[in-house]
């Protein structure tokens, strides 16, 4: 708490009190905070009278305020900087973005009453208080708020308690969609713009600015590295402190002035602006000339192609939908009906778009399919709509796997084993498993799937399985998601290998996006014109594959639906067989995932390979399993106490600080031509870190600067720099994502060194260059997905399979690193990245996961269109109207309830168990083949935990309906509580004499207690 007001002291002047901005019925009403009243405040409680408002938070870790930045392109602030004239008219447009978000936030969001938060409570009045920022931390222009919501929130119900934080955040979508809508809609300011010669180009920035915008944010980075040398040499002069406001200033200021000729340690603020002019006149030395005015540029509003704009509404929700497997909100819809109007160049007061974002909603709700069309009401933050585009692709593709599925013969396992055997170098055996896979991928099935984790062995046993199969006279081809991992398992394998575009593209297949952004895809007959080129396809030239011949996929997990539906139709049409090779647990394909597992439920062989051979350490190669798919929250978290107990979770207190860890990490861990892997959660971030890193290496001689190139973003790429191509050149011979060393700068090329073989060289262009090569020092899991390296560090932030795939490269160290303020909440961070929902692979998946979302979620009661309450004997909206003796009937239901879902959490954890028991005993078997080299001797246990296995197996195969069956009844259940809780909370609303007269009227007709639905006892035996 007491940093979060430090900061409002700082940023606010809190000297002179900070503004609260109070919501009540859409009516917004303002008064003055000092500093003590703020602190009361932020801690929950009247700032007038110190009152507690509802429960004190308890915890270290709960969040006291919720915070919405108010954000503009860059190019705005400069605009303001160099034409003072347009600064109060920014002012004016940040204060009526503001007013909307408040009032949008006590219009939208809610509480949580009733048992379990089951009913949503409407809020009367919420409370903001606002922090105006001129620049960013590295002190460059960046006009920007902060808007704090506290947390402690007014019911409708006249009691305090805390915002539901789910609806919030869920919220912050349609904030931002509000927040460029401002910024490129509205009139004044559009009208402003033009008085003073600016126009918006479309990507909604300044046109006549934009151009100094990235070497100001190339200046902001060289500031944040500044910034991590100055507070690391800050901590390294005081261990075990952290820096106060004050000292945080002085690091800024003097970050800021590093590099900046004759510029002082420490910066005068009265200076600041005409320093920043200064510099933009190094970039422009006209861009504070005086402009002519210019015409306003607006479309005019019946001029607007609403379908198109509904179809591009859909478009972006669709975008957003793919860690939920397709599924997206009314939100999302509202968002991105907001986005696409804001970027259709009309300009109209926010009260008169209103009318047409509804029309836009309403027209992209026509191509939508509706997860819980029988579910009745549901809030909007509900991810219950998929778009028919992505259903319909579901569909197609699970039908042409279907088509396809055909039981086969598979090779003899000795076979298989002898060839390994002749093969594979001296010490390296394939597991049981392993040759079963192999056995399975030469043999005639024409679905097979492999699924492992990481480190299993995969590429050895492809390179067994590939002379196999040409054993039998048919060939392997193998393909992947990108160029790169085709060509790393074409040089292992010693086969050919493409991406598998290359293959589509070669049957014929092509991809374009239509005028709404939509993914479209065709398959060109021969004869035909291909429309982007004008030139006839005249058929497959590269590759010719034949009935019988095998394509592998490898990294299948990354391939996404349009391109799997794709394949599945060339081997149709072909007669070849496909084995998807991969794990649908590691990264995720760019697009909608679940393509991998939608084959493996219609494969006719399906192989998991479970014993990990990546790994110096044994007890890793197990933990690394657990951390795969963890079978509870309780799972994850004795995985996260293992991991810290190992010293592999790095705690830290801010992100900077993560900065700082990672960093070193690469210093420690790269020297002797060690690799070190540095995962992050986004680019902005790997960026940071690469830069940095580079600084470093500048700064100890590692790096010269006598010769320099550009790279992507403008990035300085200097010899020695470690970097990554990010578009595939046939001409180049380079592929996107592959990784280099900078061997030469010359005048007219870039040479580049493979960092895994520094003989094989490449030559690129200073353009190619310019447009498709950054740093790789650091990267996202995308960058390092199929790498093995020395050493990996995950920084905090990413994703399950971010966190699984970087931790899971290193061969002798992984670590793992957590924003926290104690080592608990550290363990429960990581605990939380582990975490999986259950895949939503098909349309009966996704209505599931929907309905579980649904059942979490807070409900209204039911009421009419005008907020009054249906009557009690309305059936339909009232289901438990009429009963007599509410009480005993809600009582009775929360006993069941509590009953039904007691059962299905035992059944579920048995479950989990025995899949774990399951995967143990996999592990403990293909340990001991590893062992003992795969020779066929085994001891007698061996045959006994192969029959347990067995029974086993076939008890969790029986007890999945009944799972399933337990989960429908409690949801079941939980509805009717729902509607009992909703039922109790009508009558508690209702006026006194309402109430009155209900329960007469109930008393005279035939009064009756509905009863609960019951259900025989099921479970699962031990």
């Amino acid at each position: 708490m007491a940093s979060g007001v430090d900061a409002l002291a700082e940023y606010g002047d809190a000297g002179t009190g900070v503004t609260r901005f109070t919501v009540e019925g859409g009516v917004i009403a303002t008064d003055v905070l000092d500093e003590d009243e703020l602190r009361l405040w932020v801690d929950g409680r009247d700032p007038r009278t110190g009152e507690r408002r509802g429960r004190a938070l308890e915890s270290p870790d709960a969040d006291l305020i919720l915070d919405g930045t108010i954000n503009a392109p860059k190019s705005y602030s400069i605009a303001v900087l160099i034409n003072p004239d347009l600064a109060q008219e920014f002012e004016a447009l940040q204060d009526r973005l503001r007013d909307r978000v408040i009032v949008l936030w006590q219009q939208e969001l809610n509480a949580r009453r009733g048992a379990g938060g089951r009913i949503r409570e409407a809020l009367q009045r919420v409370e903001v208080v606002e922090l105006k920022h001129r620049r960013s931390r590295a002190l460059d222009p960046h006009i920007h708020r902060h808007l704090w919501l506290n947390v402690k929130v007014l019911g409708e119900d006249g009691k305090w308690s805390n915002v539901d934080s789910r609806v919030a955040m869920k919220l912050h979508t349609v904030v931002n969609a509000e927040g460029e809508l401002a910024a490129r809609t509205d009139p004044e300011w559009i009208a402003a713009l033009a008085r003073n010669g600016y126009t918006l180009d479309q990507d909604g920035e300044i046109a006549e600015l934009a151009a100094a915008v990235r070497p100001l944010s190339r200046r902001s980075n060289q500031i944040e590295r500044n910034r991590a040398v100055l507070l690391a040499r800050w901590r390294d002069e005081h261990p075990g402190q952290e820096p106060s406001a004050d000292v945080v200033q002085q690091i800024d200021r003097r970050a800021w002035a590093t590099g900046r000729p004759n510029k002082p340690g420490q910066v005068d603020e009265a200076a600041w602006e005409e320093l920043i002019r200064d510099e933009l006149m190094a970039v422009d030395s006209r861009i504070a000339d005086l402009r002519g005015a210019v015409a306003p540029a607006s479309v005019a509003m019946d001029d607007l192609d609403l379908e198109l704009l509904a179809a591009r509404a859909i478009v972006e929700a669709d975008a957003r939908s793919t860690p939920y497997g397709g599924r997206f909100s009314g939100l999302d819809i509202r968002a991105g009906a907001m986005r696409a109007l804001a970027a259709s160049g009309v300009a109209h007061q926010r009260t008169g778009l209103q009318a047409t974002i509804d029309r836009v909603i309403s027209l992209a709700s026509l191509h939508v399919v509706d997860l819980l069309a029988d579910e009745g009401e549901r809030p909007d933050h509900i991810k219950g709509y998929m778009a028919e585009a992505t259903a319909a692709l579901k569909v197609e593709l699970a039908d042409r796997f279907d088509s396809l599925a055909r039981a086969g013969a598979r090779v003899d396992q000795e076979r298989v084993s002898a060839i390994a055997a002749g093969t594979l170098a001296d010490g390296i055996r394939l597991d049981d498993r392993q040759i079963a896979a192999a056995a399975a991928i030469a043999g005639s099935d024409r679905l097979v799937s492999i699924t492992g984790p990481a480190g299993a062995g995969k590429t050895t046993m492809l390179r067994v399985a590939n002379i196999a199969l040409a054993h039998r006279g048919q060939r392997m081809l193998v393909v992947a998601p990108t160029k790169k991992a085709a060509s790393v398992a074409g040089r292992e394998l010693g086969t050919t290998a493409s991406s598998v575009h290359a293959l589509l593209a070669d049957y014929g297949w092509r991809w374009s996006r239509d005028d709404a952004g939509a993914e479209q895809w065709a398959q060109l007959r021969p004869g035909g014109t291909d429309p982007a080129t004008g030139i006839v396809y005249e058929g497959p030239r590269r590759f010719s594959i034949t009935a019988g011949d095998r394509i592998v996929v490898d990294e299948a997990g990354m391939v996404d639906l349009h391109t799997a539906n794709a394949l599945a139709s060339v081997a149709a049409q072909t007669g070849a067989g496909v084995a998807m090779v991969g794990d649908h647990l590691q990264a995720m394909p760019v697009g909608h995932s679940g393509a991998m597992a939608c084959m493996a439920r219609r494969s006719t062989a399906v192989i998991e390979l479970t014993a990990v051979h990546r790994f110096r350490d044994p007890d890793y190669a197990e933990l690394t399993l657990r951390m795969r798919e963890p079978a509870s929250k309780d799972a994850a978290l004795a995985v996260a106490a293992e991991l810290d107990a190992r010293g592999q979770i790095h705690r830290v207190a801010d992100q900077v600080q993560a900065r700082d860890v990672m960093v070193e990490s690469y210093f420690r861990w790269a020297t002797g031509n060690r690799r070190v892997a540095l995962v992050t959660s986004t680019n902005e971030e790997a960026d940071a870190i690469n830069e940095a890193i580079q600084q470093r290496r500048i700064d100890t001689g590692q790096l010269a600067q006598s010769r320099i190139a550009i790279g992507q973003s403008e990035q300085r790429i200097l010899e020695g720099d470690i970097v990554q191509t990010r578009r595939n050149d046939r001409h180049a011979d380079v592929e996107n994502r592959a990784v280099w060393t900078i061997r030469r700068i010359t005048a007219d090329r870039v040479e580049l060194a493979s960092v895994g073989d520094s003989g094989d060289l490449r030559m690129v262009s200073h353009e190619y260059a310019a447009a498709h090569v950054h740093l790789a020092y650091a990267s996202t899991v995308h960058g390092i997905q199929g790498e093995t390296t020395d050493a990996s560090v995950v920084g905090p932030g990413v994703d399950a399979s971010g966190l699984y795939v970087g931790m899971t490269r290193g061969r002798s160290h992984n670590e793992a690193i957590a924003l926290a303020r104690t080592d608990g909440a550290a363990r429960e961070a990581i605990a939380d990245s582990m975490l999986r929902g259950i895949p939503e692979v098909s349309i009966d998946d996704s209505i599931r996961a929907a309905r579980t979302e649904l059942g979490r979620a807070a409900r209204a009661p039911l009421a009419d269109e005008a907020g009054t309450p249906a009557p009690w004997n309305d059936r339909s909206r009232r289901p438990y109207g009429a009963d007599a003796d509410l009480a005993r009937t809600l009582g009775m239901a929360r006993e069941r309830e509590r009953d039904a879902r007691e059962r299905w959490e035992r059944a579920s954890d048995w479950m989990h168990g025995a899949k774990r028991t399951l995967m143990d005993l996999d592990a403990d078997a293909c340990r001991r083949a590893a062992n003992t080299h795969a020779r066929t001797e085994r001891a007698a246990e061996d045959s006994g935990d192969h029959e347990a296995a067995t029974r086993l197996s076939n008890r969790y195969a029986a007890r999945s309906a009944d799972l399933l069956e337990l989960e429908q009844e409690h949801l079941s259940l939980a509805r009717v509580l729902d509607e009992l809780e909703s039922e109790l909370a009508i009558r508690a609303a209702l006026p006194a004499d309402a109430r009155r007269r209900e329960e007469r009227d109930r008393g005279a007709s035939e009064a009756v207690r509905v009863p609960v639905p019951t259900t025989p006892e099921r479970g699962i035996s031990r």
